[in-house]
């Protein structure tokens, strides 16, 4: 079996953390560099010729298009050089899901695409980082990983983009996928597929935008009035996202408020701000203009 090449895409977050303390709770996220972490990598002696460049040092909390826009143009590259065999992103765990979908939306599934991150800093007793990385690159070294879109490989599970969400804010298992828990299983030595691939051939199905409308999430509480659509939507606004009580719901003033914007032509979708289960078009949708999310959450829907 040939070495494979992978290519590792750094953008920082905890998995690149540190902390004064192994045992403190408190951390700086990005601190350590892609040449250091490779180094790391290195004495794990697993079998690939890795390549490393840094997009960013950040905290994920800091994502957005400026980093999104150059990380895309580098997988982009990497993906098309015939010596390349998988690319790795190491990515802060708070919004890896929305670059992550944001992704697979952008991106043709030629070669497997995987993003990785850390739940505990480097310095932290018990740091997940390095057996997360080191699952990433069995599954970015494995062809049957194309034609199942961008992954993200967290606590031994590998998730699709489209599923993932975080659902927890400490622990090792912060991360669950629905409607799928996980399409596969892996560790540094295994790796097992529930299935087989579901986008093989499969182009980008959008182009990447590097002017990202402005689409707020308007998050749906008891008590709500239409003042708060009044104050979250300007004339940049483009679209809004409605994180709504159950399968999208919301007082009816704030329907009928976000109604008479849909009618004007703005794009209104209904999503939950629950952790799992569909949203369906219901009878009014039509009548509102509204788009139901399915099984997308707020973030992804957005």
């Amino acid at each position: 079996m040939n070495t494979p090449n992978l290519t590792v895409f750094a953008t920082g977050g905890t998995i690149a953390g540190k902390a004064d303390s192994a045992t403190r709770h408190d951390y700086r996220p990005g601190q350590i560099g892609i040449a250091e972490f490779l180094g790391l990598v290195e004495e794990l002696g697993i079998a690939a010729n890795l390549t490393g460049e840094q997009i960013a040092n950040i905290g994920s909390e800091d994502m957005g298009p400026e980093i999104w826009q150059r990380l895309h143009l580098a997988i982009s590259k990497s993906i098309a050089d015939p010596d390349c065999d998988g690319v790795i992103v190491t990515h802060g765990t708070d919004t890896v899901e929305e670059t992550a979908f944001l992704l697979d939306l952008t991106l043709p599934t030629s070669k497997p695409v995987v993003l990785v991150g850390a739940m505990r800093p480097a310095t932290a007793v018990g740091y997940d980082g390095l057996r997360n990385f080191a699952n990433a690159m069995r599954v970015a070294s494995d062809p049957d990983a194309a034609g199942r879109g961008v992954l993200v490989v967290m606590g031994d599970r590998v998730f699709a983009a489209r599923d993932i969400r975080k659902s927890r804010t400490r622990g090792t298992d912060a991360f669950q996928g629905f409607p799928r828990a996980s399409v596969g299983l892996v560790t540094p030595s295994s790796l097992d597929w529930f299935g087989a691939p579901w986008r093989v051939g499969e182009e980008a199905r959008f182009p990447f935008r590097a002017d990202l409308p402005d689409v707020p999430i308007l998050f749906v509480h008891a008590g709500m009035t239409p003042d708060y659509v009044a104050r979250l939507v300007t004339d940049e606004t483009c679209g809004v996202v409605v994180s709504g009580l159950g399968e999208g719901n919301m007082p009816d003033p704030v329907r009928q408020a976000l109604a008479a914007m849909a009618a004007e032509g703005m794009p209104l979708v209904r999503a939950s701000r629950l952790d799992e289960g569909l949203v369906d078009r219901e009878p009014e949708d039509d009548e509102n203009r509204f788009v139901a999310a399915r099984a997308l959450n707020p973030q992804k829907a957005r």
